[in-house]
């Protein structure tokens, strides 16, 4: 299905090249030459992705991202970036920015970048869905849990009703059609116990006794007048409430809750009583459907598959289901921001705090940290709770965790950084090795072995860094769970020295190898560790070449044990490392070699160390050189 799109460039033939790429592909396409005019054509148009170049003149693309993200936060905005603008493109990734794409853009990267897009726009509208649904429900069950206890508080209030009635004396010779509507049985009564008037329900259950003694429908003592609830108000001028035993028309029993009270006439005395019987049945009928009900609330409450909240304007926590308790440890009474944050002010653009402000739902993306100290990102959608006058007295927040989602997003994000940052990289290896696959048969067709050898080196060498930058990424890019087995760690050293002895003497670096005796065992991923200490120690070697200064470059790989497990360390007398690049040294993406290296060699190789449960440090100087220290527990 296509989607309506923004394209923003400020060259004509891109503009028309992508816009004709995009509206085949099934797109709705819309023009913009720069910034501004962007704006006026996504206030007008409202597109549901923006397209736009990073480098234009007057508002750049990202200046571009963050006014549109300031009006219509749900619109994804992918960026166009030309060479050396990564820097540029991690600040939009910082501003929330979907994508970021490289030029020329052929039509297989746009549909990528789309494709990334329209499920994530698709992706924010069934959350959206899924939490207004639930709303709707609760909202239902809340309805209907006021109705009940309504019903249920009834028979308290008609005492209230009552007081009313006092001027009315004299005019009850006919029905109170006021109290037909009541799901219980009234009637007034005179001083002689003597039934004056009946509503519907009592007529349709006992008959028309209009006249007749009212005491006469109890049985026992009741029944006899002298005790029965009108008359106990007679003789005390005060209502009564009691619990009897009625007979109905059929002679059956059934228990009833009397309530009555006076109705006063003008010269001050109890002219007439009203008398109101409720069923026993009819009781406990409400109360075990209130109860019912009240379950199923709960349960809702506490099975939704999220993190809810009721919470007052201090954003103090009045209600918590069962997940919110156990994720973040807190109830009823805490705060909102110190159980999510453990912090003593509200979150920066709090949507609980908007929604008592303006009465509507609001939406946001927090970063939140369990009781476990465990960080995770989560979509925050709040609603208001009005009481019966229409006011705000509470507000439902509702948290649904998206941490997993948003680290797919910045490994894809990341990703997507690394094979852009590649690209030149190894289209430069390649032409290079053209070179030298031409040196060869140029060799072999003059007959000159030394060509020969020459580019056959310069061959093999080209291929070991494109194998290298190849299996970066694909460790990079698949979690890989460790094989553990249990061996000689003295055995795993040597392997690794022995892999880049051969490196380390054509290339006329010393590496001397110091391998303690009494090693013992561990248990380890051989593949893993002992790639990431080969990395480490080729780096050793490559700093060395890097220096100039010194006649005689040399390398030591040392292990020795302790009593929980071995130590490596790698020293060498390189060039050595500047202290913001020793900060920077095990950060993702971050290379010292330039266009030479990938930037995940020492990132894998701490996150190797880091599986294994061990730790890893680096201590250098500039133009003295570096050391790495690696620990490795024995057991994990």
């Amino acid at each position: 299905m296509g989607m309506n799109i923004l394209l923003v460039d400020d060259e004509a033939g891109i503009r028309k090249v992508v816009g004709i790429t995009l509206a085949d592909m099934g797109h709705t396409v819309h023009l913009a030459a720069n910034g501004d005019e962007a704006l006026e054509v996504f206030r007008r148009e409202r597109p549901s992705v923006v397209l736009t170049d990073i480098r234009m003149p007057g508002m750049d693309g990202l200046e571009l991202l963050r006014r549109i993200k300031d009006e219509s936060p749900d619109t994804e905005v992918i960026l166009v970036t030309g060479h050396g603008d990564m820097d540029v493109a991690v600040q939009g990734l910082k501003l929330d920015a979907c994508d970021f794409i490289a030029k020329p853009a052929g039509p297989e990267v746009l549909e990528i970048a789309l494709k990334r897009a329209a499920d994530k726009i698709a992706m924010r509208q069934r959350m959206r869905e899924h939490t207004e649904n639930l709303e709707a429900l609760v909202r239902q069950q809340s309805e209907k849990l006021v109705e009940l206890g309504r019903q249920s508080a009834a028979k308290e209030a008609v005492e209230g009703l009552t007081q009313a009635m006092g001027g009315l004396a004299g005019e009850v010779a006919g029905e109170f059609a006021m109290f037909n509507a009541l799901p219980c049985l009234v009637s007034i009564q005179d001083r002689d116990q003597r039934v004056v008037s009946v509503n519907a329900l009592y007529r349709e259950r006992l008959g028309d006794r209009v006249g007749q003694p009212g005491f006469a429908i109890y049985a026992g003592a009741a029944g006899e007048g002298l005790d029965s609830p009108v008359a106990r108000t007679l003789r005390t001028g005060k209502g009564q409430k009691s619990r009897e035993g009625l007979f109905g028309p059929d002679e059956t029993l059934a228990a009833v809750t009397v309530h009555t009270a006076p109705i006063h006439g003008a010269n001050g005395q109890v002219d007439l009583v009203l008398e109101i019987l409720v069923e026993a049945s009819e009781v406990q009928r409400l109360q075990d459907e209130l109860h019912t009900t009240r379950q199923r609330y709960q349960q809702l409450f506490d099975e939704a598959p999220c993190f809810i909240t009721v919470q007052d304007r201090h954003l103090r926590i009045q209600a918590a289901n069962r997940r919110f308790r156990q994720e973040f440890g807190a109830s009823a009474g805490s705060l909102c921001y110190q159980a999510y944050c453990g912090t003593e002010r509200p979150c920066f653009g709090c949507p609980t705090i908007k929604t008592f402000e303006d009465g509507q739902p609001h939406q946001s993306e927090l970063t939140v940290r369990g009781k476990d100290g465990q960080v995770m990102n989560v979509v925050v959608w709040t609603a208001p709770i009005r009481n019966a006058l229409g006011e705000i007295e509470g507000v439902m927040e509702m948290a649904t965790d998206i941490t997993e989602l948003a680290r797919m997003q910045d490994h894809l994000a990341s990703l997507g950084m690394l094979i852009a940052s590649l690209s030149h990289g190894i289209k430069g290896l390649l032409t290079a090795l053209d070179g030298g696959v031409y040196k060869v048969n140029a060799g072999f067709r003059s007959g000159n072995q030394e060509m020969v050898q020459s580019g056959w080196d310069k061959v093999t060498g080209l291929i070991g860094r494109i194998k290298g930058m190849v299996l970066d990424i694909l460790f990079y890019a698949k979690k890989r769970e460790l094989q553990l087995r249990t061996m000689q760690a003295a055995e795993l050293a040597a392997q690794v020295a022995e892999a880049v002895a051969p490196k380390a003497e054509g290339l006329g670096v010393d590496l001397s190898v110091e391998i303690a005796p009494d090693l013992g065992e561990f248990a380890v991923d051989e593949v893993v560790l002992s790639a990431a200490l080969v990395n480490i120690l080729e780096n050793a070697v490559d700093a060395c070449l890097e220096d100039k200064t010194k006649a005689a470059h040399s390398v030591c790989f040392r292990a020795r044990p302790d009593a929980s497990g071995v130590f490596f360390e790698i020293e060498d007398n390189g060039c050595g490392m500047q202290p913001d690049t020793l900060a920077r040294l095990f950060s993702v993406f971050f290379s010292t070699k330039g266009s030479r290296g990938t930037g995940l060699g020492l990132f894998i190789a701490k996150k190797a160390v880091d599986q294994h449960g061990g730790r890893i440090g680096a201590v250098s100087e500039p133009g003295q050189g570096s050391t790495f220290r690696i620990w490795v527990p024995r057991e994990q």
